[in-house]
């Protein structure tokens, strides 16, 4: 049994600014019943950019109408701009707390507010996020919404996917496509850390020290390449942020060595050590 805060049960029994508004200023969408969540957003904002009324229809569970009728009470009142700020976390905190299986109701509420102020500002909504693969057939859920979700909610499990945006909810028979995009976000989340760190780090090095990291670099992500085409590489010095190598082997006489130093050696020089790094080949 899942356990709701006394303020989800209030917005649900006694939900808030139910109904339609005559010609809305703002109208956002979002949902499918075929998904069995739909929610329509109404707002409508007077001369200073402040919503003075606001109003929502939606067809789903309690928790989708308390996180409906929560996200009308937190946005009137406010500018266009204050309103845009407010996330998925924000209409979960002000109900006290949602179950982890109804965060998604809390995510259509920003969705659908997302798309209300864009209908007002006469933008169309690019959401790159609903784009790409199905992944989740029942649900309607691309490969780039979850990969979304698990960057912004910081998800390790597909447990956790489906409570955000229902992925994997009904046959399940996508569950290892959903392990693997979890997986492949979070090993390029380390990639990316690891290199900030490297370049943050790089910007204190002494020039030994600097000499140091670019060695490590070629040996590890330069040289295996070149070895499988019978050539090689030397560093030969660095002077500041000049790092001068020579190419040994095949590559020393190479018509295509110097397209192989900027798109390879400096290339992945700037990306490991810094990139202000510029490479230049010399004769020894």
């Amino acid at each position: 049994m899942w356990d709701y805060s006394e303020k989800v049960k209030d917005h649900f029994l006694n939900p808030r600014n139910v109904g339609d508004i005559e010609s809305p200023d703002a109208v956002g969408e979002v949902g499918s019943l075929a998904c069995g969540d739909a929610l329509k957003l109404m707002m409508k904002i007077n001369n200073r950019g402040v919503i003075s009324e606001v109003k929502f229809k939606t067809f789903g569970c309690g928790s989708a109408i308390a996180s409906a009728s929560a996200l009308t009470e937190m946005v009137r009142g406010k500018t266009i701009e204050e309103a845009a700020k407010i996330t998925d976390n924000d209409i979960a905190e002000y109900l006290d707390g949602l179950p982890e299986q109804k965060m998604h109701c809390s995510v259509m509420g920003r969705e659908a507010l997302e798309a209300a102020i864009a209908n007002y500002r006469g933008i169309k909504l690019e959401k790159p996020v609903d784009e790409g693969t199905i992944v989740c057939k029942c649900f309607g859920v691309t490969d780039n919404k979850i990969a979304h979700e698990v960057r912004e909610h910081k998800l390790t499990t597909i447990e956790q996917v489906t409570n955000y945006c229902k992925a994997g909810g009904g046959c399940q028979s996508c569950h290892p496509q959903i392990q693997a995009i979890i997986d492949e976000v979070w090993h390029k989340e380390k990639e990316k850390a690891m290199i900030e760190k490297t370049q943050k780090s790089a910007r204190k090095l002494t020039n030994i020290q600097k000499m140091k990291l670019v060695q490590e670099t070629i040996e590890r992500d330069i040289r295996p390449a070149l070895l499988v085409d019978g050539g090689d590489i030397e560093l030969i010095d660095i002077d500041g942020d000049r790092v001068m190598v020579s190419f040994r082997g095949s590559c020393s006489a190479c018509p295509s060595s110097g397209v192989t130093l900027k798109s390879t050696v400096e290339a992945k020089l700037r990306e490991f050590v810094t990139d202000t790094l510029i490479v230049e080949e010399v004769t020894s």
